[in-house]
């Protein structure tokens, strides 16, 4: 049967643009598991069931690990989103953006997101972009594909805030504690014959939009898109 997440991914790519394979495998344990909601005809995947995951949740804790949706939204939706990201209001997309990034997940409940970037090589990375009102980290997230998924498997609440980063989840007793998703876990593990860091700065390298002097290459195409 036809993996519907991974379909609507590829239509919405730029040309030129590939999925990691690391993602591909990704979707196809979304869909095979069920962990998926149809909506409008567009899908939306998760690592953990959301019926589940929403019962779970308390004042003090849930269950799920990290909280992450993937989709790919129609272009008509997707070219607004992006514009107000960049723009601050509805308006044309520069073509340099249209053709090099493509938004495939929501990665913080603050409006972050998750984007396939095409960079100067021609190369497809793992991006996010903070919403700006709440997470700021804008950088190229992993060094790959792989990367990604460990650092899904780690288990923070969500993957937005960097300022996490540095820990391991559930560090801080105040704030809520977040059972970590041992099906993923122990999928990442033995799909990949892989091992899950201990923190994120293991795998991921933070920047923040209102770095002074940025070095993310990311971070370094969207100021030159802002000037």
């Amino acid at each position: 049967m036809e993996n519907l997440l991974l379909k609507q991914l590829r239509e919405a790519l730029p040309q030129g643009m590939r999925v990691p394979s690391e993602l591909e495998a990704l979707y196809a344990w979304i869909e095979a598991n069920g962990f998926y909601d149809d909506v409008g005809g567009r899908r939306r995947g998760y690592l953990y069931p959301q019926d589940r995951l929403q019962q779970s949740w308390s004042d003090d804790e849930r269950e799920g690990g990290t909280d992450i949706s993937f989709f790919a939204g129609e272009p008509e939706s997707s070219d607004l989103g992006l514009s107000y990201w960049f723009y601050g209001k509805e308006r044309e997309l520069d073509a340099e953006i249209k053709n090099r990034l493509c938004v495939f997940a929501s990665s913080g409940k603050d409006g972050s997101m998750c984007a396939l970037w095409m960079d100067d090589a021609g190369e497809t990375k793992i991006v996010h972009m903070g919403s700006g009102s709440g997470s700021t980290m804008t950088c190229v997230l992993t060094r790959n594909g792989l990367d990604f998924l460990r650092l899904l498997a780690i288990g923070y609440d969500e993957i937005c805030w960097s300022e996490a980063f540095s820990s391991p989840p559930n560090s801080d007793e105040d704030e809520l504690f977040v059972h970590p998703n041992e099906p993923f876990k122990q999928w990442v593990r033995e799909r990949f014959k892989t091992t899950i860091p201990q923190t994120a700065l293991e795998v991921a390298t933070p920047a923040d939009m209102d770095d002074d002097e940025p070095k993310d290459e990311f971070l370094i195409w969207i100021r030159s898109l802002w000037e």
